[in-house]
């Protein structure tokens, strides 16, 4: 496929010299298909230019305009020295959501990260303990969350992995590390569920827990009856497509912020009221029993799933650091790094006492529909202030709004990219208002057309688990070529490969499953 090169020159004599071979260009790669074309970054030529030689006659053929232009040109030169770089821009990239503004920084990367890392998902986790027993429930979530980590810190170094293009959508780099077709085979689908399916999700748990929200504050001896769960649903897809209209991805940093404070507040609270609370009565922490050796394994496979969809975000990762400046000297990866290091932190602190926390007030007694929080109302809802419950539920309905917002930031990109590359002028602003609002009401829809996705969810989780364990480790073989039988080419090597068997096993875990003990379908019928 061929790429477009940019030679620049600031040879200032009157002859032309051919830049060193050793001087690096700056590569536009084309994009037949383009969830979106990688962002053209400054390219580092500077350092290793040939100077110009000084002429002896230079002083005797100094004139009163010469002065000052040269004056200029040497100061010029002397700012692309210093700054390392030099900036070919994309129009386009600056007409689409995620990279409009790059004026991003190591804070901004810390709440987005963290909101979207954060999520209801969390409250399951105890429901993996519960067939894997303390010990291996313990060591499976620590090594899921180095290894997540690890494949995290992949994909930053891998945003620059090429001089002067800056992969800033998770299908470019794929597209770059495997093939065009290939590429998109495999990371289409997954990053279009991440996106798509948790907004879809968010609409259902967001709409279900603002129905909680309003018996708690309404009470028993409240004689209105509740709106049924689709008005829920309307009333939280409105707030979300409103609270949707802001531009572009640094613009919701604030949002993403609350997010985070919520989340780390509900995940907080929902743990130690457990603690704090008196146990239920008999509780166990024997692994369940299964009627068959089958049965056992895929038990064990399930909650394998649970605590690696615990683990999400890594589809967001390349869009927020595409947010951020970056040259020679000050490259993204070093704030987003920091960023996410301080965030993952925080995550940390969260789940784990949400996890043994949660499995120690309750063992085997946790819901499997709705986990921490479902256990929270049911043991405990007679002897906890309705302030708490109250406030617990408004925590998770507000972090479904903010989450929903990261969330979709990816398809609003995609929807505005269509109409750029067609148009070739930026989206007008009732056309983005526009792309939004019918964004909105399509995952409104499927929310509401099909309740039982969420039964679903082992399934598909199986297939886009690669996305976060497997594809950023052969990404990392592919485009960086570690040295053949070093510790890099061998680790990265073992964990993609892990990724994968895992992501198998989980989809044949969640086929068995659903062959065994059957999937309820019903339609336009949410509960």
């Amino acid at each position: 496929m061929a790429h477009e090169v940019v030679k620049v020159n600031l040879n200032l004599s009157s002859e032309t010299r051919m830049p060193d071979t050793k001087n690096p260009v700056i590569t536009a790669p084309p994009s037949p298909f383009q969830f979106h074309s990688p962002s053209i970054i400054q390219s580092p030529v500077t350092d290793s230019l040939p100077k110009t030689p000084k002429s002896p006659f230079a002083v005797r053929m100094m004139t009163p305009l010469a002065s000052p232009i040269k004056k200029a040109i040497a100061n010029m030169q002397g700012y692309l020295e210093e700054i390392g770089h030099l900036t070919k821009l994309d129009p386009q990239e600056q007409w689409l959501p995620i990279t409009e503004s790059r004026n991003g920084n190591a804070y901004y990367a810390a709440f987005h990260t963290l909101s979207s890392g954060i999520g209801v998902q969390t409250l399951v986790l105890p429901l993996a303990f519960t067939a894997l027993g303390w010990t291996w429930g313990i060591i499976c979530l620590s090594l899921a969350f180095l290894w997540q980590l690890y494949t995290l810190w992949l994909l930053i170094q891998l945003h620059e992995s090429v001089s002067g293009t800056r992969y800033s959508r998770y299908l470019r780099l794929s597209m770059a590390a495997f093939g065009d077709k290939l590429g998109k085979v495999l990371a289409l689908f997954p990053t279009m569920y991440l996106s798509g399916g948790t907004c879809v999700a968010l609409i259902m748990i967001g709409g279900g827990t603002m129905r909680i929200l309003f018996q708690i504050v309404c009470g028993e001896a409240c004689n209105v009856n509740p709106p049924p769960i689709i008005a829920w649903y309307i009333v939280f897809t409105c707030s979300a497509v409103i609270l949707a209209q802001l531009p572009n991805l640094n613009s919701i940093a604030g949002v993403s912020l609350v997010g985070s404070i919520t989340a780390v507040a509900y995940c907080t609270m929902i743990w130690v009221v457990s603690v704090v609370k008196e146990r239920p009565f008999d509780v166990s922490y024997e692994p369940l029993e299964a009627q068959s050796g089958v049965a056992r394994v895929c038990s064990i496979l399930n909650a394998l799933g649970i605590i690696a969809f615990a683990f999400r975000g890594h589809n967001l990762v390349l869009e927020i650091q595409g947010t951020m400046p970056s040259s020679l000297k000050h490259p993204s990866r070093v704030p987003m790094w920091r960023g996410v290091k301080f965030s993952y932190l925080i995550i940390a602190l969260c789940l784990f006492p949400l996890a043994i926390g949660g499995y120690w007030a309750y063992g085997s007694f946790i819901p499997t529909n709705g986990g921490m929080l479902s256990a929270l109302h049911k043991y405990h809802g007679h002897d906890t202030a309705k302030f708490i419950l109250g406030l617990t539920s408004l925590f998770v309905v507000i972090n479904c709004l903010t989450s929903f917002q990261i969330y979709a930031m990816p398809v609003f990109d995609n929807l505005e990219f269509r109409y750029t590359s067609n148009m070739n002028r930026p989206c007008p602003w009732w056309l983005r208002t526009g792309f939004r609002v019918f964004f909105g009401c399509l995952a409104f829809f499927i929310a509401v057309a099909l309740p039982f996705l969420p039964s679903l969810a082992g399934l598909i989780g199986g297939i886009t688990l690669p996305l976060t364990l497997a594809y950023p480790c052969f990404m990392w073989i592919r485009i960086r070529k570690p040295q053949l039988y070093s510790s890099m080419w061998y680790l990265n090597w073992v964990l993609g490969s892990l990724g994968i068997i895992l992501s198998i096993l989980l989809v044949f875990g969640a086929i068995w499953t659903i062959v065994t003990k059957g999937i309820e379908i019903y339609f336009f019928k949410p509960q």
